[in-house]
């Protein structure tokens, strides 16, 4: 099979393998867990589809043969990501002997190892079975780097409960990237004098919320701003709708949710210098890192300022909250052609390979903006809808370049409660313009 590569998010290639793997995963009462370097770009370019196929034959083969119930895949690479690298996939202590791992390699996984030109390997001491394979990156400014908007934002204490060893462990080095001290399980809570006034965010998995803790939680909020984060996995929509919780992590958990969970908390209280001191409780020592967190705040003002001129289109005018843009939606061309043509042309870029690549990159992302809009991961879906609006109006896309702009201008006008319908929305539109795109390849 010819090897067929194009850019894609290894963020929505991770949460398409887990939901895929959700029946075995609950058959086998595993948890599975992704644990990703800094160090990898978010967008990459290789053949995606048999990476995934891949990626997801092993981990199938490791549930099936493991004794593990957790189950952590790690995701290396060099600290120097430059133009071609090799990216790592390993999962540690596997308990799967020499003889099962290669013969797994040899038949199932050579094929398709071949064509994505990586290799496996399995450690016997260790009992690790991983596999590498090279990458090509897109753009350097793709890489991940998690700058928190405000200082506000920083040195903040963390309580984090769920059942899971891994899942913890995973969820405290994401936070810790922040600086944030985080004590795990009931014991550490109990061994720092149990008291919940000492920590600004408690994240508890849901199956562990009982009526008493939630009775404490609301008892300590009338008088701390404590935040209260429900973990859940992604399949349990149902959300617990209280005003003592303030947010929900949905599995699997990234680095990025983490990141859009601290700004979601906070921002509110940065924007009301509400950065509370309290006597004898424990805080991290700033001093070291004020002077270059401000400098990244000032960074992230002028950024997100730029941002939002780009949004709205009439910074002298703007629309009363909540106001919809008045275009007649209905009277949009899902593709227009002519004005696709004339835009790429301009450019100096070929309309067809235009349209190839938007179905290469937006394919199913109706399937991943309903998973960020459920867990309300804010800076994930403005990035998402400004380049949706980008991509889709280069290429003439009208209606869905529109609905990503109202997506847009939803958090300007503070209407985040629309999130849900739009996403459905653009189910719809995206379905109706890929088939317009791929009529359009196949008559020319």
């Amino acid at each position: 099979m010819k090897k067929i590569e194009k850019f894609f998010d290894i963020s929505m290639v991770l949460m398409t393998i887990y939901s895929a793997l959700e029946n075995i995963r609950e058959e086998e009462e595993i948890e599975l867990v992704f644990d990703i370097d800094a160090t990898i770009p978010k967008e990459l370019r290789g053949d995606v589809e048999s990476a995934t196929h891949m990626l997801t034959q092993l981990l199938v083969f490791i549930f099936q043969n493991t004794p593990r119930r957790e189950v952590i895949l790690k995701l290396r690479a060099l600290k120097d990501f430059l133009y071609e690298e090799s990216i790592t996939f390993s999962v540690e202590d596997t308990g799967i002997n020499y003889q099962k791992a290669h013969s797994f390699f040899d038949a199932r996984l050579k094929p398709v190892l071949d064509r994505l030109e990586g290799t496996a390997s399995y450690d016997d001491e260790t009992q690790t079975i991983s596999v590498a394979i090279p990458f090509k990156l897109n753009d350097l400014g793709n890489r991940r780097y998690y700058r928190l908007p405000d200082i506000g934002m920083l040195g903040k204490k963390v309580l984090l409960i769920a059942k899971s060893r891994a899942v913890s462990e995973s969820l405290k080095k994401m936070f810790t990237y922040f600086l944030y001290e985080v004590d795990v399980g009931s014991e550490e809570y109990k061994k720092h004098g149990s008291n919940l006034a000492h920590y600004d965010i408690f994240v508890l998995e849901k199956s562990l919320v009982t009526e008493g803790i939630t009775s404490l939680v609301q008892k300590v909020q009338e008088k701390y701003p404590l935040k209260f984060v429900i973990l859940q996995d992604a399949k349990d929509v149902e959300l617990i709708t209280a005003p003592y919780v303030s947010a929900y992590l949905i599995k699997p958990v990234m680095q990025e949710s983490v990141f859009e969970l601290i700004v979601s908390l906070f921002e509110g209280d940065v924007t009301e210098r509400k950065i509370r001191k309290e006597a004898g409780k424990p805080i991290i020592n700033m001093e070291r890192y004020i002077m270059d967190a401000f400098k990244k705040s000032e960074e992230a003002y002028v950024e997100m300022e730029k941002i939002k001129e780009q949004m709205v289109p009439a910074q002298n005018h703007p629309l009363p909250k909540g106001e919809e843009m008045k275009v007649d939606e209905d009277a949009l061309p899902v593709l227009n052609v002519k004005s696709g043509i004339e835009k790429t042309k301009k450019l100096g870029l070929n309309y067809i390979d235009e349209l190839k690549g938007f179905m290469d990159k937006f394919n199913k992302s109706d399937i991943y903006l309903r998973d960020i809009a459920k867990s309300r991961a804010v800076w994930q879906i403005k990035e998402f809808a400004i380049d949706l609006e980008k991509r889709a109006s280069v290429i003439g896309a009208e209606r869905v370049a529109h609905l990503a702009e109202k997506i847009s201008l939803m958090f300007v006008y503070d209407n985040l409660d629309m999130l849900d319908v739009y996403s459905r929305k653009y189910h719809i539109e995206l379905e109706k313009l890929l088939r317009e795109i791929r009529n359009y390849i196949e008559r020319h």
